[in-house]
């Protein structure tokens, strides 16, 4: 004899709720409500979905209390989680391929972005005369931080123009003020990094844009498919343990990929803290409109973008195993459809 959900609850009614009841809305909960989101510059645009999920409450709303925890590039909240100090990463897509590679399975399972955003710029003041890519040998290029995704793309725009990553001096500057500072004042003669970082050195006319990744068509142009970009990435055994919190964690992030498809720039610069303005709203609003295209309208990973994440960090590190690689554990969109469903408009 087979008894229905809806016999069981009627059962319950009479034998006391609480002992079944209780159990449905329990699985549901997430399993651990205290987390810790590692970040390597909170105030990019390319992390704008973490700070919209935690400034319109959306982490609250799936009963999580979310602490961010700020670092300055997107390796130091790599190696955050993989030391124990955080449960997740905003972060770079690569990153989880990059540590499998080193045999630690992680998995990213909801995106923020699916264009990697990151511009390539040379100085106006020690580059003037700037024609082509082997112009660069010798120069010291700012990075967000050594390892992070500023550094794989420079790297493999290099290496597609017959340099390698020992021609150059690699220097981490951060994601904010010091990055700029560290280009008027001559330190780097060229930099990797992202709006609103760009688009203010650009407004100053103090650097030349040679290769960029805030478009679609460009990204596929540079990396020849769709490259993922930020996203939540966490280790295989916290999913495993905490399936709920996980799944709570990317309906948050797909609520805020959707709120910023639908917002105007000047809503979105009034809910951001004044700090990610950089001292001026009106550029800030004009790289949203530009980052826009790149910004994930639901938090899917396209079908191509993991293998073309594997190509070009490839192309980055020398003699990576790439045949010892299986992608299909470094990415699932299974909690990212379930979180369109709930939020199907959101």
């Amino acid at each position: 004899m087979s008894i229905s959900r809806r016999d069981l609850l009627k059962l319950a009614g009479v034998a006391g709720a609480v002992t079944v009841a209780p159990g449905i809305v329990r699985a549901q909960e997430a399993e651990k409500k205290d987390v810790s989101i590692a970040v390597g510059g909170q105030a990019l645009i390319y992390y704008l979905p973490l700070s919209i999920a935690n400034i319109n409450g959306y982490f609250k709303d799936e009963g999580l209390n979310a602490q961010i925890i700020d670092f300055a590039g997107g390796s130091k909240a790599l190696q955050a989680v993989v030391g124990g100090s955080a449960d997740v990463v905003s972060g770079a897509f690569e990153h989880t391929i990059s540590l499998q590679s080193k045999g630690q399975a992680y998995r990213a399972f909801a995106q923020q972005g699916h264009a990697p955003m990151i511009v390539l710029v040379v100085s106006n003041k020690t580059m003037a005369d700037y024609k082509t890519p082997a112009d660069l040998k010798g120069k010291k290029i700012g990075v967000t931080a050594p390892g992070s995704s500023t550094n794989m793309m420079a790297s493999f725009f290099l290496a597609q123009h017959g340099l390698k990553p020992s021609d150059v001096s690699f220097i981490g500057v951060g994601a904010g003020a010091g990055a700029i500072t560290a280009m008027r004042t001559g330190q780097i003669d060229a930099m990797a990094n992202l709006d609103p970082v760009i688009s203010t050195l650009i407004k100053e006319d103090a650097v030349k844009i040679i290769a960029d990744t805030r478009t679609l068509k460009d990204t596929k142009q540079i990396f020849g498919g769709n490259m993922p970009s930020g996203c939540l990435y966490t280790s295989q055994e916290f999913i495993d343990k905490n399936p709920n919190t996980t799944q709570a964690l990317a309906n948050a992030i797909v609520r805020a990929d959707k709120w910023i498809q639908a917002a105007s720039p000047d809503e979105i610069a009034k809910v951001v803290p004044t700090g990610y303005l950089l001292g001026d709203p009106e550029l800030y609003k004009l790289a949203l409109q530009g980052n826009k295209e790149a910004l994930s309208p639901d938090g899917m990973v396209p079908e191509d973008g993991p293998q073309t994440a594997l190509n070009a960090l490839a192309a980055f590190v020398a003699n990576f195993p790439t045949d010892k690689i299986d992608i299909s554990k470094i990415w699932t969109n299974d909690f990212v459809i379930k979180a369109n469903k709930k939020y199907p408009n959101a």
